[in-house]
């Protein structure tokens, strides 16, 4: 009988599996398709997705922005020249701007800060269209400020201080159920209220005035100002105009810092406090209100007005 010439069949056998297995051993092991590469791949995270690149939280598109804690603004260490930093808002805040405009621009030489105080209506307007880079606020951002994209950072706490002129035969203090009396009207004449007759002359804000709206909620219990022809509302959210529309028997509200050096005015007490004391009822915080997400002007800006030395900055002038 012949014998066969070619390789016994296990060795077949043993080919195919190893051809099989090593076919297998490839489909589990190759490289991930194009399609595959693009949806593991990591990617920068977006706004949108809750992640950002910056430190700092960036608005979602037509939410609401809670205000930035004072921690997310480093103060930096060096500031290009060049830099301008454009700051419009509250008349409650012009000390604080003047003192911050000093004191940035010492530290920080070739850099320049324009600080406007027009009110806080007008400061938002002007950040929106762009024409400010900060708008300083006596109140939190209202939701229709926030959709537009608008954060906002605390920068000092106020005191709202009652005044009247050094003329004022009145020369005692008043409760506070009294100034509510006074500023809805109810209270007319200084017999009322302990002084001397006399009609009560009431200087009041306009209602765009950030300050007007907080003594409203704040003083007045969110009740209405009095309306009689004893009431005089300014034109403008000004100080000088209103302190000297006081004359002899007047009465007014402003930011303590604006009026606490002022020699023609007379802060009056209530309830035997006066706005320098802890215990004072009239506080609010001032706030600095920038869009999202911030510039590197502002984010320096801001970076130095939160920190220990912008704080003493702020001090140091009133």
């Amino acid at each position: 009988m012949a014998k066969s010439s070619g390789p016994p069949p296990i060795v077949f056998i043993l080919l195919f599996l190893l051809l099989a297995g090593g076919g297998w051993f490839f489909f589990m092991n190759k490289p991930a398709t194009q399609e595959q590469d693009a949806n593991n791949s990591p990617t920068s995270p977006t706004p949108s997705a809750g992640g950002s690149s910056s430190p700092l939280p960036v608005a979602p598109a037509g939410g609401s922005a809670s205000p930035v804690a004072a921690s997310s603004f480093a103060l930096p260490a060096s500031v290009p020249a060049g830099t301008l930093v454009r700051i419009d808002g509250s008349t409650s805040m012009v000390t604080i701007n003047l003192n911050l405009k000093n004191g940035f621009q010492a530290k920080f030489p070739a850099t320049t800060v324009e600080a406007k105080a027009n009110g806080s209506a007008k400061g938002i307007q002007d950040l929106v269209a762009g024409t400010a880079d900060i708008a300083g606020i006596s109140s939190p951002l209202k939701p229709e400020d926030q959709a537009k994209g608008l954060a906002a950072v605390p920068v000092a706490l106020d005191r709202i201080a009652i005044v009247v002129g050094t003329s004022n035969p009145f020369q005692g203090g008043l409760t506070s159920a009294q100034v509510q009396d006074i500023f809805k009207g109810t209270a007319q004449d200084w017999s009322k209220v302990g002084g001397p007759a006399g009609l009560i002359k009431v200087i009041n804000r306009p209602e765009i005035s950030g300050t007007h709206q907080t003594f409203k909620e704040q003083v007045l219990g969110g009740g209405s100002f009095g309306s009689g022809p004893n009431v005089t509302t300014l034109d403008r959210d000004a100080t000088t105009p209103l302190l000297q529309a006081l004359a002899n028997n007047g009465i007014g509200y402003a930011t303590f810092a604006q009026v606490v050096n002022q020699k023609t005015v007379r802060v009056v007490p209530v309830d035997g406090a006066t706005p320098d004391a802890p215990n004072y009822r009239y506080q609010r915080q001032l706030y600095y209100a920038y869009k999202n997400p911030p510039s590197q002007a502002v984010k320096d800006f801001l970076g130095y007005a939160t920190s220990d030395e912008g704080k003493k900055a702020m001090l140091a002038a009133n």
